[in-house]
């Protein structure tokens, strides 16, 4: 449906009005950073890139971006939210498990679902 892989199990949180037709969707997991990092790297074969070391966020590009009709270009970006000792991502969701999650997966997919080249 968005033009990319979910990592397995990860829990859909949220998606949001990104601008100009796009929306940003956010899952949570409680599979670490790494392990996350090294799931898209596999899957997308590409190697992304560290884009902040603290708090660590890696990115990956799955699609050229489009100044005059995106907000965002398409990819997927992987935050580490236990970073410095945080407990993790609140789950918005009330009473929910879990609680917290470790890392987040945020997706753009390019307008239309589509995240091709």
């Amino acid at each position: 449906m968005l033009g990319m892989p979910i990592y397995p199990g990860a829990d859909f949180i949220a998606s949001f009005d990104a601008g100009r037709g796009q929306r940003y969707y956010l899952f949570g997991t409680n599979a670490t950073f790494a392990e996350i990092v090294n799931y898209y790297k596999t899957t997308l074969k590409q190697r992304g890139e560290l884009v902040y070391e603290e708090p660590p966020v890696h990115m990956f590009d799955v699609g050229r971006f489009r100044e005059e009709a995106m907000a965002f270009p398409p990819g997927v970006s992987v935050k580490d939210y236990t970073w410095g000792g945080s407990a993790g991502y609140l789950n918005p969701k009330r009473s929910a498990q879990p609680e917290r999650y470790k890392t987040i997966i945020q997706i753009v997919p390019a307008p239309g679902g589509a995240a091709g080249r």
